[in-house]
């Protein structure tokens, strides 16, 4: 795939420039986050229905994200990024009020393509004006505004949501995302134009095909793919199931935003110094660390109760932490600069894929235990396995 040609743009424009748009995801989709799991509730009515839910729609994701890369074939980054920020503006602005449950989730796919192909061109811009700087460098400032952003975005989303209702909070993920729109227009990047050419689907469908072939071929990148996938596993888990849970145990929404936002100060604490402790120790000693301690509270979150179930949810936060400046840097440490463009698609299915395979494991867990705090025993499998693949000799 031809490397994308910058022709203009502001001359302050550096890698931490694109770093810095994590402020505006972070915060748009805190607040989306912090009720998402609670507006598919109330549509379906039980929690094991949103687990096949969000399997369903993140299976629609992680297509999307397969195809990004044949997109960028024909599509210029900076264009796609445009109409991407857009179209998240306008979808979330038109989920935020009543409207039908079918077409709620018609929107709510809608989103799935913009979101899949924000989170893609983020890092691949990054890496493009990474320089002298170095990916881990930029991770931990896009992972420190990611988490400045998140910060306020759970309070001001049950604010909004005790006042207006649950979907009210989606107007103001648009408004943020509206900025940060604004603000990549800032950069004032212009790149080629590229031309497009009649698409036959059976070969795209082979291109796809030999790209993953490749990937999963190239030394390193399956288990890079694995740790990924582990770490957004964890991930997705804590964003479904945690307001679920903090409801069910009889608590209050203010007392799940005040959770959900005592969650993100670890990161904030942790998200500048580890790109320097990566370096320091090594991406494996964190994620480590970060998987088995994740994996101990897992278990300790089956059968805690109250208070201390709460601070669990605070304090597994720090294991998470410990992994988010790091879980992608086996990737981009492995892959030659030539192939990140085109290899970052099929890399990109692990942050979806999680999304597809956990909450179906999640949902079975409910279904046969008979309780939602069942979806940790999930979470603590996860962990292990997630050990044990990070320290294996293949």
């Amino acid at each position: 795939m031809a490397k994308d040609k910058y022709i203009s743009m502001k001359e302050s424009v550096s890698g931490f420039s694109f770093a810095n748009l994590g402020v505006f995801t972070g915060f748009a989709d805190g607040i989306y986050n912090a009720v998402y799991s609670l507006v598919i509730l109330g549509i379906f009515g039980s929690s094991a229905v949103v687990g096949v839910y969000v399997a369903l729609y993140s299976a629609f994701c992680m297509l999307v994200a397969l195809f990004a890369g044949e997109v960028l074939r024909f599509v210029s980054k900076s264009r796609l990024f445009y109409a991407s920020m857009l179209g998240l503006t306008i979808c979330y602005a038109m989920m935020s009020f009543s409207i039908k449950p079918f077409t709620f989730i018609a929107l709510d796919y809608t989103t799935g393509i913009a979101i899949t192909f924000v989170g893609v061109l983020i890092p691949l811009f990054m890496a493009d004006f990474s320089k002298n700087i170095g990916m881990a460098k930029l991770n931990a400032r896009y992972h420190l505004w990611l988490n400045v952003g998140a910060l306020f975005a759970p309070m001001i989303a049950v604010g909004i949501a005790n006042h207006f209702g649950n979907r009210a909070a989606f107007f103001a993920s648009a408004i943020i995302y509206a900025m940060g729109w604004m603000f990549f227009k800032y950069f004032r990047i212009v790149q080629e134009d590229k031309n497009p050419r009649r698409v036959n689907p059976r070969k795209t469908v082979h291109a796809l095909g030999r790209t993953a072939r490749a990937f999963f071929t190239t030394p390193g990148m399956l288990r890079a793919y694995i740790v990924n996938f582990g770490y957004y596993s964890l991930r997705a888990m804590r964003y479904l199931y945690v307001p679920i849970v903090v409801i069910e145990n009889g608590f209050s929404k203010d007392t799940l935003g005040m959770v959900l936002t005592l969650g993100i100060v670890p990161y904030l604490i942790l998200s500048e110094p580890m790109g320097r402790l990566a370096r320091r120790f090594g991406a494996r000693f964190w994620l480590t660390l970060g998987f088995m301690s994740f994996a101990i509270f897992s278990m300790w979150a089956t059968v805690a109760q109250g208070w201390t179930l709460l601070a669990i949810f605070v304090l597994w936060q720090i294991s998470g932490a410990c992994m988010e400046s790091v879980h992608d840097l086996l990737f981009f440490d492995t892959a030659k600069k030539a192939q990140q463009t085109r290899f970052y698609g099929v890399f990109r299915t692990s942050v979806n894929m999680p999304n597809v395979l956990a909450p179906m494991l999640a949902a079975g867990c409910i279904a046969v235990v008979g309780t939602t705090a069942s979806v940790w025993l999930v979470t603590a499998a996860i962990g292990v396995v997630s050990t044990i693949v990070l320290w294996s000799h293949k």
